[in-house]
């Protein structure tokens, strides 16, 4: 049996096609795993649970079926979709994990995160997220009214370059602070680490103060390229290739 890994697909109503790919991995592939864990930015922008769109009530559906398959499906957000609550997860099955989770993967304990929280050359994000993701900040939002979060949406979505590749300064001060990252594997006492957030598909190993080598594995994007990462009793395999109909 198989766990598989995916991020930063920024699904939205904008890349239909992004969607139907998601969507055939959700019918198809992922119905034969022992868990499915998302980790944040699965879509491009959540304005809250009672989003009634066709394209919320859509991603919800399939959620739903693939949970109610007998497929547990683990979520942690991203910048994109911290607003995913208690009503996203009733209605889809789907668990919602605390921001930073260590789970037991086939026997290796395995940190989870987005990975927004490593990337802290970027001092004026990292205050951002602080900010936003306030519980007093986070209750203001979604205390307006449906219509005018639908707006924010949606000059969100006309604004943002989540639907292009970045560029390279772009990557570059989203990228990971190293010191960050090994502080991190040290507080946690873990030696492997699966992210997302810097659209980066690579492995990379880090020396910590002990000597020891931790390995951190980063998934990709979902624009240009799918980026999955499968894993099993006997190891694992980073996915990223063309975002076609093949991808997954």
């Amino acid at each position: 049996m198989t766990t598989w890994f995916l991020s930063d697909l920024h699904l939205s109503p904008a890349r239909p096609d992004i969607s139907a790919l998601a969507f055939k991995f959700f019918r198809t592939t992922a119905r034969q795993a022992d868990a499915i864990y998302i980790l944040g930015d699965l879509v491009d922008a959540w304005i809250g649970d009672d989003d009634t769109s066709a394209f919320a009530q859509s991603l919800q559906h399939e959620l739903g079926e693939l949970t109610r398959s007998g497929v547990p499906t683990f979520f942690i957000a991203g910048n994109r979709d911290f607003l995913m609550g208690a009503a996203f997860s009733e209605k889809t099955g789907v668990t919602l994990l605390p921001e930073e989770t260590v789970v037991d993967l086939y026997g290796v304990p395995t940190l989870l995160l987005h990975g927004d929280s490593l990337c802290t050359d970027d001092v004026r994000y990292q205050r951002f997220r602080r900010f936003i993701r306030h519980p007093w900040v986070s209750g203001a939002l979604l205390a307006l009214p449906l219509t005018v979060r639908l707006w924010i949406a949606r000059k969100l979505r006309a604004n943002s370059s989540s639907q292009q590749p970045l560029t390279p300064a772009q990557l570059s001060i989203m990228d990971v602070n190293d010191s960050t990252v090994r502080a991190t594997f040290e507080g946690f006492g873990v030696q492997r680490m699966i992210h997302g957030h810097t659209h980066r598909p690579a492995i990379h190993q880090h020396v910590l103060k002990t000597g020891a080598t931790a390995e951190r594995i980063v998934l990709g994007d979902w624009y240009e390229q799918g980026s999955l990462l499968r894993v099993d009793a006997n190891g694992y395999d980073l996915i990223y290739r063309p975002l076609t109909a093949d991808t997954v």
